[in-house]
């Protein structure tokens, strides 16, 4: 299922202001009911896109990427806009998570699980991080030929995406943000 891993050197594409038009952080907030005392887990942070929102809009981001390189940026730019105070930057698989046991409240997983090779192992972790009864929201592009994202061939589907989640114990709900872009939203 892997796809390949997206390069650091490419991660201004991840700011590109055509994505606000797909999806929006204030519509991931809104989406999970974020609370300003909520500790969120941001899998698959990159170089902030999500994160850097959610940590103002919360107390805690677990910003975690397995790409220090991608962290460092996240931590540069978070600097720059001092909105660094609440995240925590964990370099990591989502396989193997280095974080402990139900630490986060709410969790997005953003144009991140086409890269992981046993989803099984990362949704694992999901249900091990996120506390019980809270929110995973996973966030990929639909399996259609657009000119963002990755090619056709490595994206997952809406539907099998929801199969995946059913797999792994959750109850799925699919929203559909833009025809581009959908969001599998389950409670842990």
């Amino acid at each position: 299922m892997a796809g390949k891993r997206f390069k650091p050197g490419k991660a201004d594409r991840l700011l590109d202001p055509k994505r606000r038009e797909i999806i929006s952080p204030e519509q991931v907030i809104a989406h999970l009911d974020i609370k300003a005392t909520d500790h969120v887990a941001d899998f698959g942070a990159g170089n902030g896109y999500f994160t850097l929102p959610l940590a103002e809009a919360t107390e805690k981001v677990y910003a975690v990427d397995i790409e220090k390189q991608m962290l460092d940026l996240l931590r540069k730019r978070a600097a720059e806009t001092g909105g660094a105070d609440g995240i925590e930057y964990v370099v990591s698989s989502l396989e193997e998570v280095n974080l402990a046991d139900h630490v986060a409240d709410k969790a997005v997983a953003a144009f991140v699980i086409h890269e992981v090779p046993d989803l099984t192992k990362a949704f694992q972790e999901f249900k091990r991080i996120i506390k019980p009864g809270q929110k995973l929201l996973v966030l990929e592009w639909e399996a259609i030929e657009m000119d963002m994202g990755p090619p056709l061939h490595e994206r997952i589907s809406s539907e099998k995406m929801k199969k995946i989640f059913e797999e792994n114990g959750l109850e799925p709900e699919v929203n559909h943000f833009h025809e581009a872009v959908y969001g599998v939203t389950a409670k842990i």
